[in-house]
């Protein structure tokens, strides 16, 4: 059950946010520690707790992951947010990052389509062969 504090409201223990997203605490700690995320407050038992706002940030990161976004790509992300506070200056680097991502994927599916091609004409040849040989 989330913890209310008068300065930031409803804080989620990590544990339910965890179950909530389907990570490991390990996760959150490991972003905690490479400056993905901020350090977050601490409950009454030492226990990290979430604000709104962190868990919304810890959302948006594991969409990023999904898109295919590297630690380094991550940090770089929230560094630029940092400086601007702003999303101004965050939403051109986040594009920038995913143009590049597109890049990659594209370059990926011109290679998967070239090898199915290849499959493709090796199998031609090796029924051939077969009928041939009966």
């Amino acid at each position: 059950m989330a913890a209310t504090t008068e300065e930031h409201g409803d804080i989620m223990p990590i544990g339910e946010l965890c179950n909530e997203l389907g990570i490991s605490t390990r996760t959150l700690r490991y972003w905690e520690e490479e400056g993905i995320i901020e350090t977050v407050e601490r409950l009454d038992r030492g226990n990290r707790g979430y604000t709104p706002y962190m868990v919304r940030r810890v959302k948006f990161i594991l969409k990023l992951k999904d898109l295919g976004l590297t630690i380094k790509e991550l940090k770089n992300l929230y560094r630029v947010y940092g400086e601007a506070k702003k999303t101004d200056q965050l939403i051109p680097e986040l594009v920038n990052i995913l143009d590049v991502h597109i890049d990659m994927i594209d370059d990926k599916v011109a290679k998967l389509s070239s090898l199915r091609k290849e499959i493709v004409e090796y199998r031609q040849r090796m029924s051939t062969k077969l009928r041939e040989s009966i």
